[in-house]
């Protein structure tokens, strides 16, 4: 049964598709099973992954019932896909019954079997998708940018992580913050780690040990719609996702 990670933060740019992108090829570059879902209507990770956002379904037919899970599923050469489009970007209007939380739960139920990890990529925002993802999800990762601002809206997602818990999925973890862009060689930076260690324990979670540095190589993978551990395996950016990944993995994720 396939273990569930959301990508999280209302926050845009600060290195949540990334986070998804390097989760998702680095468990199956270790060996496991994985799916990419793409909650987000601008379709990055589908982009990223090479994925057909046009032409096959995607996860808006999911989320209708209007395909089987199994179709929906994309294989590009980095990694199983369930893509996104925009017209995810209407779905709070269009979307309105009772129960309408749990429609990627009950899409994705019948892929779990299938997998070992689905990594979900969601929208910076806080609507019915990213709800969505958090009622069909076992374990939220949040990127953060080691920045002051990146840090303001954190408490205001950790709260509505816990209501939702509280509400649609009690056992829902929120694993902690992972910071991205970070140089560790600053003043800046080492005081920004501390601000967000505090954060994080004010906020009821933790800041993952592994650190995330600033890279060219990575968009630049992305570009191409490679994926990053073969495009430049020896990044140190790239190596900092490889030890992240491990972190999860040591600690049972």
């Amino acid at each position: 049964m396939a273990r569930v990670i959301s990508v999280t933060n209302q926050k845009g740019g600060v290195g949540k598709t990334t986070t998804s992108l390097a989760l998702a090829t680095g468990l199956m570059r270790k060996g496991f099973k994985a799916l990419a879902v793409d909650m987000d209507p601008q379709a990055n990770l589908s982009f990223g992954l090479g994925g057909d956002t046009e032409d096959g379904p995607t996860v808006y037919d999911l989320l209708k019932g209007d395909v089987h899970p199994r179709f929906s599923v994309q294989r590009t050469s980095c990694v199983d896909l369930i893509s996104s489009n925009i017209l995810l970007s209407g779905v709070d209007l269009e979307f309105t019954r009772s129960g309408r939380e749990y429609l990627l739960r009950t899409g994705l139920e019948s892929l779990r079997d299938k997998y070992d990890y689905i990594v979900i990529d969601t929208p910076p925002a806080l609507n019915i998708l990213t709800v969505n993802a958090f009622a069909a999800s076992d374990y939220v990762v949040i990127p953060m940018l080691a920045d002051i601002f990146s840090l303001q809206g954190i408490a205001q997602l950790s709260d509505t992580i816990l209501r939702l818990r509280q509400a649609c999925n009690p056992d829902l973890v929120i694993g902690g913050i992972l910071l991205s862009k970070y140089d560790g060689r600053t003043v800046l930076g080492k005081r920004i780690r501390e601000t967000a260690e505090m954060v994080a324990e004010q906020v009821g979670t933790r800041l993952y040990k592994t650190t995330i540095r600033n890279s060219i190589s990575i968009p630049e993978s992305q570009t191409n719609q490679v994926s990053m551990f073969e495009y430049a395996p020896r990044n140190p950016a790239v190596r900092d996702y490889a030890t992240f990944i491990q972190e999860l993995l040591a600690e049972g994720v």
